[in-house]
């Protein structure tokens, strides 16, 4: 496991001016010359929002790319030694924990799955993760909880007092602020889904068991990984779920195929509709951020189960 408090190290042959896409600007244009560099979406989102204008932070994961499925090139690889802090989730993206380890094993790293607390993952996600990536025993998903989202806020503003003692109050304060943000869509989400006809929700794959503590239950077609296979026992098991409870809608997601949605939904003449896991942005999505997304998969839930 990654140890999420490392000294800074600063890369000597990888000392170019390649920047990735990401939350923030040049390093030239940084309030303090600082970077980070967060594995992706995310992550990104709250280290930037933390880490204010003082700061570049670069998301690894490039808009559009499935990030479970991200290998790291020299534009990434250099990033990553040049960066005063790396923010990951061990365990999610393999590529981006043996980048770090190989190429910046003493920088500074802020690791999500050790600051939050991860949920297990279930007997039917383990069943799936046979045939897809193996996240081990932990749902890494946690972003789908804004509440967790606010527990990585604080941890990266820490985290970044340690390196730059001066602006620490900066960070404290711009992740109180977030923490706020997050809470007020903790709420919506819960008065939002409070009273529903329906709390039974299928999705493309396991990416929104965080959101069952507003009392919605999630079913996926494939596991934790989008590019896990369900087997014919799952796709009986889910055909005879979705005529017992009523279902009307099957979700596919943005990044990923929607070939297993549109087949389930098509086979039973359910609609279909999207509800995005929010792991990476894309052309349709470029202007939105994390709390706008959110804010469109609770209409989306409250839509497909009828709520009040």
């Amino acid at each position: 496991m990654l140890s999420v408090i490392r000294p800074v190290a600063l890369a000597t042959t990888l000392a170019s001016a390649l920047l990735l896409a990401g939350c923030g600007g040049p390093a030239d244009d940084a309030g303090n010359g600082r970077s980070a560099v967060a594995a992706f979406y995310p992550l990104a989102w709250v280290t930037g929002r933390v880490a204010g204008d003082g700061w570049t932070v670069d998301n690894l994961t490039a808009p559009g790319t499935e990030p479970h499925d991200l290998e790291l090139g020299i534009k990434q690889t250099a990033a990553v030694a040049e960066a005063d802090l790396v923010v990951l989730e061990h365990d999610f993206q393999p590529a981006v924990d043996e980048n770090v380890e190989t190429n910046a094993p003493d920088a500074a790293v802020v690791d999500a799955a050790e600051v939050v607390d991860l949920m297990p993952a279930s007997e039917h996600e383990h069943e799936h993760e046979e045939a897809g990536h193996d996240h081990g025993d932990l749902d890494p998903h946690f972003w789908q909880d804004p509440l967790l989202m606010a527990d990585l806020a604080d941890a990266v503003a820490d985290r970044l007092a340690e390196l730059d003692p001066d602006g620490a109050t900066t960070y404290a304060d711009n992740a109180a602020e977030l923490r706020t943000e997050l809470e007020t869509l903790d709420q919506e989400y819960a008065d939002g889904l409070a009273t529903c006809e329906r709390t039974t929700t299928v999705v493309s794959h396991e990416a929104f068991s965080y959101l069952s503590r507003y009392g919605l239950t999630f079913e996926a077609i494939a596991g934790l990984s989008p590019d896990a296979e369900p087997t014919p026992a799952d796709l009986a098991r889910l055909q005879d779920l979705i005529t017992t409870d009523g279902i009307t809608t099957v979700f596919s997601e943005r990044l990923a195929s929607t070939k297993m949605a549109d087949s389930l939904a098509g086979d039973l003449g359910l609609e279909t509709a999207v509800l995005d896991p929010i792991e990476g942005l894309s052309d349709e999505t470029a202007d939105e951020d994390y709390l706008s997304l959110m804010g469109e998969n609770l209409d989306a839930l409250r839509t497909a189960n009828a709520c009040q």
